[in-house]
Protein backbone atom coordinates (compact mmCIF):
# COMPACT_ATOMS: atom_id res chain seq x y z
CA UNK A 1 0.00 0.00 0.00
CA UNK A 2 0.97 3.63 -0.41
CA UNK A 3 3.20 4.63 2.51
CA UNK A 4 1.76 8.14 2.80
CA UNK A 5 -1.78 6.74 3.06
CA UNK A 6 -0.68 4.39 5.83
CA UNK A 7 1.15 7.18 7.65
CA UNK A 8 -1.93 9.40 7.45
CA UNK A 9 -4.14 6.69 8.95
CA UNK A 10 -1.59 6.00 11.71
CA UNK A 11 -1.21 9.69 12.67
CA UNK A 12 -5.00 10.05 12.79
CA UNK A 13 -5.20 6.99 15.10
CA UNK A 14 -2.52 8.51 17.33
CA UNK A 15 -4.49 11.75 17.57
CA UNK A 16 -7.91 10.12 18.04
CA UNK A 17 -6.78 7.35 20.42
CA UNK A 18 -8.86 4.66 18.68
CA UNK A 19 -9.43 3.07 15.30
CA UNK A 20 -13.10 4.01 15.25
CA UNK A 21 -12.37 7.64 16.19
CA UNK A 22 -9.79 7.82 13.43
CA UNK A 23 -12.24 6.21 10.99
CA UNK A 24 -14.85 8.89 11.72
CA UNK A 25 -12.32 11.65 10.97
CA UNK A 26 -11.17 9.92 7.79
CA UNK A 27 -14.65 8.98 6.59
CA UNK A 28 -13.61 5.33 6.56
CA UNK A 29 -14.19 2.16 8.59
CA UNK A 30 -12.44 1.09 11.78
CA UNK A 31 -11.43 -2.24 10.25
CA UNK A 32 -9.78 -0.53 7.25
CA UNK A 33 -7.87 1.90 9.48
CA UNK A 34 -6.73 -1.06 11.61
CA UNK A 35 -5.45 -2.82 8.49
CA UNK A 36 -3.57 0.34 7.46
CA UNK A 37 -1.78 0.48 10.82
CA UNK A 38 -1.00 -3.24 10.71
CA UNK A 39 0.47 -2.86 7.19
CA UNK A 40 2.58 0.10 8.34
CA UNK A 41 3.88 -1.96 11.26
CA UNK A 42 4.81 -4.69 8.81
CA UNK A 43 6.65 -2.25 6.56
CA UNK A 44 8.65 -0.56 9.33
CA UNK A 45 9.24 -3.84 11.16
CA UNK A 46 8.15 -2.80 14.68
CA UNK A 47 4.91 -2.66 16.68
CA UNK A 48 3.59 0.89 16.76
CA UNK A 49 0.39 0.55 18.85
CA UNK A 50 -0.90 -1.44 21.79
CA UNK A 51 -4.38 -2.67 20.93
CA UNK A 52 -7.20 -3.17 23.48
CA UNK A 53 -10.91 -3.80 23.04
CA UNK A 54 -11.78 -0.11 23.66
CA UNK A 55 -8.72 1.91 22.63
CA UNK A 56 -5.18 1.90 21.32
CA UNK A 57 -2.05 3.39 22.81
CA UNK A 58 1.29 4.07 21.18
CA UNK A 59 4.38 2.05 21.92
CA UNK A 60 7.62 3.96 22.45
CA UNK A 61 8.67 3.45 18.82
CA UNK A 62 5.10 4.30 17.84
CA UNK A 63 5.30 7.65 19.64
CA UNK A 64 8.53 8.56 17.85
CA UNK A 65 7.14 7.43 14.49
CA UNK A 66 3.87 9.33 15.01
CA UNK A 67 5.83 12.57 15.59
CA UNK A 68 7.99 11.88 12.54
CA UNK A 69 5.02 11.00 10.32
CA UNK A 70 3.03 14.04 11.43
CA UNK A 71 5.98 16.29 10.62
CA UNK A 72 6.40 14.72 7.16
CA UNK A 73 2.70 15.04 6.36
CA UNK A 74 2.64 18.68 7.54
CA UNK A 75 5.64 19.48 5.33
CA UNK A 76 3.94 17.87 2.34
CA UNK A 77 0.77 19.88 2.96
CA UNK A 78 2.79 23.09 3.33
CA UNK A 79 4.69 22.45 0.11
CA UNK A 80 1.48 21.64 -1.76
CA UNK A 81 -0.02 24.91 -0.53
CA UNK A 82 3.11 26.88 -1.51
CA UNK A 83 3.08 25.38 -5.01
CA UNK A 84 -0.61 26.12 -5.45
CA UNK A 85 -0.05 29.68 -4.21
CA UNK A 86 2.88 30.31 -6.60
CA UNK A 87 0.83 28.80 -9.46
CA UNK A 88 -1.84 31.42 -8.84
CA UNK A 89 0.55 34.39 -8.60
CA UNK A 90 2.32 36.23 -11.40
CA UNK A 91 5.87 35.66 -10.18
CA UNK A 92 8.80 33.28 -10.57
CA UNK A 93 10.82 32.41 -13.66
CA UNK A 94 9.22 32.54 -17.10
CA UNK A 95 11.25 30.81 -19.82
CA UNK A 96 10.52 31.80 -23.45
CA UNK A 97 12.00 30.68 -26.77
CA UNK A 98 11.38 31.80 -30.34
CA UNK A 99 13.02 31.90 -33.76
CA UNK A 100 15.81 34.48 -34.05
CA UNK A 101 14.06 36.66 -36.58
CA UNK A 102 10.95 37.14 -34.44
CA UNK A 103 12.79 37.78 -31.20
CA UNK A 104 15.00 40.47 -32.70
CA UNK A 105 11.98 42.39 -34.03
CA UNK A 106 8.49 43.12 -32.60
CA UNK A 107 8.47 40.34 -30.05
CA UNK A 108 11.70 41.49 -28.41
CA UNK A 109 10.20 44.92 -27.75
CA UNK A 110 7.00 43.41 -26.36
CA UNK A 111 8.81 41.03 -23.99
CA UNK A 112 11.11 43.80 -22.76
CA UNK A 113 8.02 45.89 -21.97
CA UNK A 114 6.47 42.92 -20.15
CA UNK A 115 9.56 42.42 -18.01
CA UNK A 116 9.54 46.09 -16.98
CA UNK A 117 5.84 45.91 -16.11
CA UNK A 118 6.18 42.69 -14.05
CA UNK A 119 9.42 42.86 -12.04
CA UNK A 120 8.45 39.85 -9.88
CA UNK A 121 8.71 37.62 -12.96
CA UNK A 122 12.28 36.73 -13.95
CA UNK A 123 12.30 36.42 -17.75
CA UNK A 124 14.59 33.99 -19.56
CA UNK A 125 14.34 34.76 -23.27
CA UNK A 126 16.28 32.68 -25.82
CA UNK A 127 16.41 33.13 -29.57
CA UNK A 128 16.98 30.25 -31.96
CA UNK A 129 17.75 26.61 -31.29
CA UNK A 130 14.15 25.50 -31.80
CA UNK A 131 13.30 21.95 -32.81
CA UNK A 132 10.97 20.99 -35.64
CA UNK A 133 8.93 19.03 -33.09
CA UNK A 134 6.35 21.40 -31.67
CA UNK A 135 6.43 20.15 -28.07
CA UNK A 136 10.23 19.96 -27.63
CA UNK A 137 10.32 23.38 -25.95
CA UNK A 138 8.59 21.83 -22.92
CA UNK A 139 11.21 19.07 -22.64
CA UNK A 140 13.90 21.78 -22.82
CA UNK A 141 12.46 23.62 -19.82
CA UNK A 142 10.64 26.47 -21.60
CA UNK A 143 7.17 27.68 -20.62
CA UNK A 144 6.25 29.41 -23.89
CA UNK A 145 7.44 29.17 -27.51
CA UNK A 146 6.52 31.35 -30.48
CA UNK A 147 5.83 30.38 -34.09
CA UNK A 148 4.51 32.07 -37.22
CA UNK A 149 2.96 28.99 -38.80
CA UNK A 150 -0.34 27.26 -38.14
CA UNK A 151 0.08 24.37 -35.72
CA UNK A 152 -2.07 21.31 -35.15
CA UNK A 153 -0.66 19.49 -32.13
CA UNK A 154 -2.81 18.31 -29.21
CA UNK A 155 0.27 18.06 -26.96
CA UNK A 156 0.36 21.88 -26.61
CA UNK A 157 -2.03 24.80 -26.33
CA UNK A 158 -1.98 27.70 -28.79
CA UNK A 159 -2.95 31.37 -28.66
CA UNK A 160 -2.76 33.83 -31.53
CA UNK A 161 -1.05 36.96 -30.25
CA UNK A 162 -1.05 39.15 -33.33
CA UNK A 163 -0.47 39.37 -37.07
CA UNK A 164 2.88 40.54 -38.44
CA UNK A 165 2.54 42.57 -41.66
CA UNK A 166 5.15 42.07 -44.42
CA UNK A 167 5.98 44.23 -47.41
CA UNK A 168 7.59 43.64 -50.78
CA UNK A 169 10.06 46.43 -51.41
CA UNK A 170 13.28 47.65 -53.01
CA UNK A 171 15.38 50.80 -52.98
CA UNK A 172 14.80 53.67 -55.39
CA UNK A 173 18.30 53.04 -56.70
CA UNK A 174 17.48 49.44 -57.59
CA UNK A 175 14.15 50.40 -59.19
CA UNK A 176 15.85 53.04 -61.38
CA UNK A 177 18.48 50.52 -62.43
CA UNK A 178 16.34 47.43 -62.97
CA UNK A 179 12.75 48.69 -63.18
CA UNK A 180 9.70 48.28 -60.94
CA UNK A 181 7.48 45.22 -60.86
CA UNK A 182 4.45 45.35 -63.14
CA UNK A 183 3.23 41.85 -62.30
CA UNK A 184 4.14 39.23 -59.64
CA UNK A 185 5.62 37.01 -62.35
CA UNK A 186 8.23 39.72 -62.99
CA UNK A 187 9.91 38.63 -59.74
CA UNK A 188 11.59 35.82 -61.68
CA UNK A 189 13.58 38.41 -63.65
CA UNK A 190 14.85 40.39 -60.64
CA UNK A 191 17.59 39.99 -58.07
CA UNK A 192 15.96 38.82 -54.83
CA UNK A 193 17.04 39.05 -51.20
CA UNK A 194 15.77 35.92 -49.47
CA UNK A 195 15.51 34.70 -45.90
CA UNK A 196 16.87 31.16 -45.73
CA UNK A 197 13.64 29.96 -44.10
CA UNK A 198 11.37 31.79 -46.56
CA UNK A 199 12.32 30.71 -50.11
CA UNK A 200 8.74 30.87 -51.44
CA UNK A 201 6.92 34.21 -51.57
CA UNK A 202 3.13 34.56 -51.61
CA UNK A 203 1.86 37.68 -53.35
CA UNK A 204 -1.75 38.85 -53.01
CA UNK A 205 -4.62 37.61 -50.84
CA UNK A 206 -7.15 34.82 -51.03
CA UNK A 207 -7.87 33.08 -54.33
CA UNK A 208 -6.00 35.82 -56.21
CA UNK A 209 -2.73 35.09 -54.40
CA UNK A 210 0.17 33.43 -56.19
CA UNK A 211 3.22 31.53 -54.95
CA UNK A 212 6.67 32.27 -56.29
CA UNK A 213 9.64 30.03 -55.58
CA UNK A 214 12.60 32.37 -55.66
CA UNK A 215 15.42 31.13 -57.89
CA UNK A 216 17.35 34.31 -58.67
CA UNK A 217 18.78 34.76 -55.17
CA UNK A 218 21.27 37.61 -55.09
CA UNK A 219 21.62 37.70 -51.29
CA UNK A 220 20.39 35.34 -48.58
CA UNK A 221 20.50 35.49 -44.79
CA UNK A 222 18.82 34.14 -41.68
CA UNK A 223 18.35 37.76 -40.54
CA UNK A 224 15.65 40.05 -41.91
CA UNK A 225 17.65 43.01 -40.62
CA UNK A 226 20.56 41.95 -42.83
CA UNK A 227 18.19 41.63 -45.80
CA UNK A 228 16.82 45.09 -45.08
CA UNK A 229 20.33 46.56 -45.14
CA UNK A 230 21.07 44.80 -48.44
CA UNK A 231 17.85 46.18 -49.90
CA UNK A 232 18.80 49.67 -48.75
CA UNK A 233 22.07 49.31 -50.62
CA UNK A 234 20.20 48.57 -53.84
CA UNK A 235 21.06 44.87 -54.03
CA UNK A 236 17.58 43.68 -55.00
CA UNK A 237 13.95 43.05 -54.04
CA UNK A 238 13.16 41.93 -50.49
CA UNK A 239 10.12 40.59 -48.64
CA UNK A 240 10.49 42.17 -45.18
CA UNK A 241 8.59 42.50 -41.90
CA UNK A 242 6.98 45.92 -42.05
CA UNK A 243 7.67 47.13 -38.50
CA UNK A 244 11.49 47.25 -38.68
CA UNK A 245 11.35 48.48 -42.29
CA UNK A 246 8.84 51.22 -41.49
CA UNK A 247 11.29 54.13 -41.15
CA UNK A 248 13.04 53.24 -44.42
CA UNK A 249 9.68 53.01 -46.17
CA UNK A 250 8.52 56.38 -44.83
CA UNK A 251 11.84 58.09 -45.64
CA UNK A 252 11.85 56.68 -49.17
CA UNK A 253 15.00 54.62 -48.67
CA UNK A 254 12.80 51.67 -49.60
CA UNK A 255 9.72 51.70 -51.82
CA UNK A 256 6.70 49.37 -51.73
CA UNK A 257 6.34 47.20 -54.84
CA UNK A 258 3.01 45.98 -56.23
CA UNK A 259 1.04 48.09 -53.71
CA UNK A 260 -2.27 46.83 -55.09
CA UNK A 261 -1.27 43.22 -54.33
CA UNK A 262 -0.23 43.37 -50.71
CA UNK A 263 1.57 40.33 -49.31
CA UNK A 264 -0.24 38.35 -46.56
CA UNK A 265 0.46 38.95 -42.88
CA UNK A 266 2.17 36.26 -40.83
CA UNK A 267 0.33 35.01 -37.72
CA UNK A 268 2.24 35.20 -34.42
CA UNK A 269 1.31 32.26 -32.19
CA UNK A 270 2.30 31.51 -28.61
CA UNK A 271 2.32 27.83 -27.63
CA UNK A 272 2.44 26.52 -24.08
CA UNK A 273 1.80 23.39 -22.05
CA UNK A 274 -1.43 21.39 -22.21
CA UNK A 275 -4.12 21.26 -19.56
CA UNK A 276 -6.90 23.63 -18.52
CA UNK A 277 -5.07 25.09 -15.48
CA UNK A 278 -2.55 27.57 -16.96
CA UNK A 279 -0.09 29.06 -14.42
CA UNK A 280 -0.88 32.68 -13.67
CA UNK A 281 2.52 33.95 -14.86
CA UNK A 282 1.86 32.47 -18.32
CA UNK A 283 -1.70 33.77 -18.63
CA UNK A 284 -0.58 37.26 -17.53
CA UNK A 285 2.25 37.15 -20.08
CA UNK A 286 -0.04 36.15 -22.96
CA UNK A 287 -2.61 38.80 -22.01
CA UNK A 288 0.11 41.47 -21.88
CA UNK A 289 1.54 40.56 -25.28
CA UNK A 290 -1.86 40.55 -26.97
CA UNK A 291 -2.56 43.99 -25.50
CA UNK A 292 0.91 45.29 -26.45
CA UNK A 293 0.52 44.41 -30.12
CA UNK A 294 -3.02 45.85 -30.14
CA UNK A 295 -1.77 49.10 -28.58
CA UNK A 296 1.26 49.36 -30.87
CA UNK A 297 -0.11 48.96 -34.39
CA UNK A 298 2.09 49.70 -37.38
CA UNK A 299 0.86 52.78 -39.31
CA UNK A 300 -0.16 52.20 -42.89
CA UNK A 301 2.49 52.77 -45.54
CA UNK A 302 1.50 55.08 -48.37
CA UNK A 303 3.12 53.99 -51.64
Amino acid sequence: MDRLLLMHSFVTVAQAGSFNGAARKLGSSGSLVSRHVAELERQVGVRLVNRTARSVSLTEPGQRYAEFAARILDEIDAQDAALADSHDRAEGTLSIICPKWIGSLDLGDAIAAFSAAHPKIQVRFELGGMSDRTYDFLDSGFDVAFHTRDLRDSSVRLKKISSLPFVLCASEEYIKRCGALGHPNDIAHHDCLVHVNDPVWRIGHGHASTLHKIRNIAFSSNSYLALQKAAGHGRGIALLPQRPAYDDLVSGALRVLLPDLAVPDRPLYAIYGPGPDTPRKISVFLEFLSAWFAQNPIPAIRP
